[in-house]
């Protein structure tokens, strides 16, 4: 429930929202704004976005304070997008002190989410390297761990270099983005029973047939317990969708092109900028809920239109954002609106 909806300004000493409502979840005394001297733009009970400089946002964290960082920032692509991206050659220098401050802020047991997307060179049609090389500097240079390697299969996704794609055609649609989950530790805190997917038609007929013991080719020993369901549903790949049918085991499906939800008709309605790069709610959905227990914390940096501070709220975690563009903040609290109007979306 958003008790307090505000485009100005609001002030820190959270004694003076009196909109919100306290819970046993999270109280004024609670509340993650707490944290942070800097007034913020917009608060809701569970969390609150910042206008301003995300470094310096996360420099004044305390050491430990966030459970889960769930970000993604801007790509280095070879065009320029109009909320800013650093080019590819830069691109690790300006990312490692936004990294380092990450590292401090989470706790021995803190996750570390980065979606992230590839890009051709320019000018050739050939891949750059730079998120790979991002990477290894996060885990040789930072220290975090490489818990797993994810991906966000991703159908909207445009043809594009159109040079490549569409004209010449000797390359094909690059629909995939990769999501790192890093973390402080080799053993953070997480639960895949948080995430199970429905048992598959052939898991239930194996289940009610039975299975023999057997050796795979492969060498993998098949027992004859693999076919039991009492977890209540079946281990997700790493591969994060909306929908799980008809797509590889390591993939995460889910468009980010929707034309008429409630976040892009409002937008189009007040006349507000949308923003270009949104991810779908599915994707943090599904890492919040596998890393976080409610009233943890969760930090977006790159905040955007506000999407991972909405799903927070509607897990009832706290959480906190960061945004350098006002326009995309004050698009972002219609998410906290639509969170009422359309439990759906989560």
């Amino acid at each position: 429930m958003v008790t307090s909806v505000s485009t100005k300004p609001q002030p820190a000493n959270l004694d003076d929202l009196s909109g919100f409502e306290e819970s046993p979840a999270t109280s004024p005394s609670t509340h993650p704004s707490s944290l942070i001297t800097q007034v913020p733009y917009f608060s809701s009970r569970y969390g609150s976005a910042y206008l301003g400089d995300s470094l310096e946002l996360l420099r004044a964290l305390p050491s430990g304070s966030v459970n889960l960082v769930m970000t993604s920032p801007p790509y280095a692509l070879h065009f320029k997008k109009a909320y800013g991206n650093e080019t590819k050659d830069r691109y690790i220098e300006w990312f490692l002190p936004f990294a380092r401050e990450i590292f401090r802020v989470l706790p021995d047991d803190g996750s570390f989410v980065l979606n992230i997307g590839g890009s051709y060179n320019k000018g050739t049609p050939t891949r750059s390297l730079y998120h790979f090389k991002l990477l290894i500097a996060l885990v040789d240079e930072i220290g975090f761990h490489l818990a797993q390697e994810c991906f966000w299969y991703n159908p909207a996704k445009m043809p594009v270099p159109a040079e490549w794609v569409t004209v010449r055609r000797i390359r094909i649609r690059d629909s995939v983005e990769y999501v790192w989950w890093l973390s402080k530790s080799p053993h953070p805190k997480a639960s895949n029973l948080n995430v199970l997917r429905e048992y598959s038609e052939d898991m239930l007929r194996l289940n009610r047939r039975g299975l023999r013991e057997t050796v795979r080719p492969s060498g993998h020993v098949i027992r004859a317990s693999f076919n039991k369901i009492d977890a209540g549903g079946a281990i997700p790949s790493n591969v994060v969708e909306s929908d799980w049918d008809g797509i590889p085991e390591s993939m995460m499906k889910m468009g980010n092109n929707s034309a008429n939800d409630d976040y892009t008709m409002r937008c189009k309605a007040e006349g507000i900028k949308i923003h270009p790069a949104r991810f779908p709610a599915t994707l943090p959905k599904f890492f919040i809920k596998m890393l976080t227990e409610p009233n943890d914390l969760v930090l977006d940096p790159f905040a955007g239109s506000l999407t991972t501070g909405a799903v927070a709220e509607k897990l009832e975690r706290q959480w906190l954002a960061g945004e350098a563009v006002e326009e995309y903040l004050k698009a972002g609290i219609f998410r906290f609106e639509e969170g009422e109007s359309n439990p759906k979306l989560f």
